[in-house]
């Protein structure tokens, strides 16, 4: 029997902060019910000198193919064997291929925590046909609902290839700005172009493609990873992405009226988010690959999670309510209950 110690990033947010413990239960949860080799048990929270860490056990040492996994946890700041109260380092290798400025520089209201969206991330990859994938391959990712692309961030570090849309110009704008002021201020090889999207004659928006080495080698060698924001109607996903050509969709589902279709007369989906999911889902599902998986935050004073399963059912999605997958409500603000849901496509 080994028992583990978690030590928690501390979050800037005072609120996540304090939902982070129980967050992190329910995601180590799922690592260990979907993608690890060693059993996880007794998963809970203890003190030692004054700070808090989060606990389990296994029956056996974790393999170095589940520390690799484990290494990627939302909310780890450092791992330790814990046996007679004493804390022994273990070393961790998280996918960050590149400074975690990457994920924190951007500050505007309404952003969503950058550790909250690499759990909505890493679950959503743990719902897939295989939740190791991010171990082995470029994996690509979309969110259809991207605005200044804290997902788009978080697919970069990881060394995915990475699709957004928003409609929202000001955000288009935002985020081609820093993205490419980052780019050269870190001196990371990469190209960008941006242009109109077009089709059948009809402009649709604006876009900006972005070819990106991981190191100066790679980029030479040409791997080079993609990254496109679309400034473009959500709607218009299945127009501007191949039928299943992407593995993961995660998005943050909008609580105001910036993601409204432009392509409707119905101003209820400008107005419910509730809504313009119901039109965007079947949309959104088009493009994902068999095997792949669906993951999205939403607030839950808007929509209740039955509605929300429902909508990805209707789609052709098997919705993962069994155990942790269903653990991760919790208060943002007043106004605010956020929860996540995932659902995979089936293979």
């Amino acid at each position: 029997m080994s028992e583990y110690a978690i030590l928690i990033y501390p979050s800037a947010n005072r609120v996540y902060t304090d939902s982070t413990p129980a967050l992190l239960r329910a995601e180590l949860a799922v690592f260990g019910l979907s993608a690890l080799e060693t059993d996880i048990s007794e998963i809970g929270e203890t003190e030692l000198g004054g700070v808090g860490y989060l606990t389990f056990t296994t029956p056996a040492p974790l393999s170095e193919r589940d520390l690799a996994l484990l290494s990627n946890l939302s909310a780890l700041y450092a791992l330790y064997e814990l046996g007679d109260g004493v804390l022994k380092p273990v070393t961790i290798s998280p996918l960050a291929n590149f400074d975690s400025d990457l994920l924190t520089i951007q500050k505007y209201p309404g952003k969503t925590n950058e550790l909250f969206t690499k759990l909505l991330v890493n679950v959503t990859l743990l719902a897939t046909a295989n939740p190791a994938a991010m171990l082995e391959k470029p994996l690509h990712l979309l969110d259809p609902l991207c605005g200044r692309g804290t997902t788009l961030n978080q697919a970069m570090m990881y060394g995915f290839d990475a699709t957004g849309l928003d409609v929202d110009g000001k955000d288009f704008d935002s985020y081609e700005l820093f993205v490419k002021t980052w780019l050269k201020q870190k001196r990371i090889k990469h190209s960008a172009e941006s242009g109109q999207v077009r089709r059948n004659k009809v402009r649709l928006g604006r876009r900006l493609d972005i070819g990106f080495g991981i190191t100066k080698e790679q980029y030479k060698a040409g791997e080079v990873r993609k990254l496109s924001y679309l400034n473009c109607d959500t709607l218009t996903t299945d127009e501007l992405l191949r039928p299943n050509s992407v593995d993961l969709i995660v998005t943050d589902a909008p609580y105001g009226v910036q993601h409204g279709s432009h392509r409707t007369q119905d101003a209820s989906l400008a107005r419910s988010p509730r809504d313009l999911l119901a039109a965007a889902v079947p949309v959104w599902t088009r493009v994902l690959r068999p095997g792949g998986a669906l993951g999205i935050s939403w607030n839950t004073n808007v929509a209740p999670r039955e509605e929300l399963a429902a909508i990805l059912d209707k789609a052709g999605l098997e919705v993962r309510e069994d155990g942790p997958f269903a653990e991760f409500s919790h208060r943002v603000d007043q106004a605010i209950v956020r929860d996540l849901i995932v659902a995979a496509k089936p293979a």
